[in-house]
């Protein structure tokens, strides 16, 4: 038996988030020591960023918790990244602690009927709240557009201006490539996996960029969705 068996003593608990600030401890002393890493800017991560991204995505949908596992902590990684050189920033720093009271503020404010005393009996009567909640966060904002990330790979943005077209009465955009015909949604996502690696084949074949053909289109329905608008603004 050890030491510690026969005197009755049991190892001390590890304090809460230990390994997490311990994770935060680690990138300053890389970032302080490491000269690779302290040449490092936030654009330059961008594409360190999209990688371990698609990475955590490839570990989500094959369903490995090893694999997820890793990839989420190198994604937190990047974050800590990102957040360890803001704090150096000589005009405008922040640091870890600053992103995470900002995040819990917003979470706790966009979820009222958590900690707020509103009720929410749905998914549905939670994104109301949520939405609330947003739109008074961003009273600066004057489009459904605005905010919007064009970085997104093409048809997720599409799904994004779908939904952004539907609240300004485009009928959920649907003179977008067919995106509004009746059986657009059969239910059968392996169906629509087919008839989407058709389209990509065909544009394949005419020697189409695919991706690019989505995004001009696209392009042309933030005009329509922001001439949509204009009425109402100039109410």
């Amino acid at each position: 038996m050890s030491g510690n068996r026969e005197s009755g003593r049991t190892a001390a608990p590890e304090p809460a988030h230990a390994r997490l600030n311990r994770a935060v401890e680690v990138m300053r002393e890389v970032r302080e020591r490491c000269v690779w890493t302290q040449g490092i800017t936030h654009e330059a991560l961008v594409p360190y960023l999209i990688e371990e991204s698609h990475e955590l995505i490839d570990a989500v949908e094959s369903g490995s918790r090893v694999d997820m596992r890793e990839e989420l902590g190198d994604l937190l990684w990047q974050v800590l990244f990102h957040a360890e050189i803001a704090s150096r920033d000589a005009d405008a720093p922040f640091d870890i602690d600053d992103v995470a009271g900002d995040l819990a503020d917003k979470m706790v404010r966009r979820h009222p009927h958590v900690f707020a005393g509103e009720t929410a009996a749905t998914p549905e009567e939670v994104l109301v709240h949520w939405n609330a909640a947003k739109a008074a966060e961003k009273r600066e904002r004057t489009s459904v557009l605005d905010g919007l990330s064009r970085g997104m790979p093409a048809l997720a943005l599409a799904d994004k201006l779908l939904g952004k077209a539907a609240k300004v009465g485009l009928a959920g955009g649907a003179d977008a490539g067919g995106a509004g015909r009746a059986d657009a949604s059969a239910g059968d996502a392996a169906e629509l996996g087919d008839r989407l690696l058709a389209l990509v084949a065909e544009a394949r074949a005419a020697g189409v960029d695919a991706e690019g053909a989505l995004r001009a289109r696209l392009r042309e329905l933030e005009g329509e969705i922001r001439a949509a608008e204009r009425p109402a603004e100039q109410a």
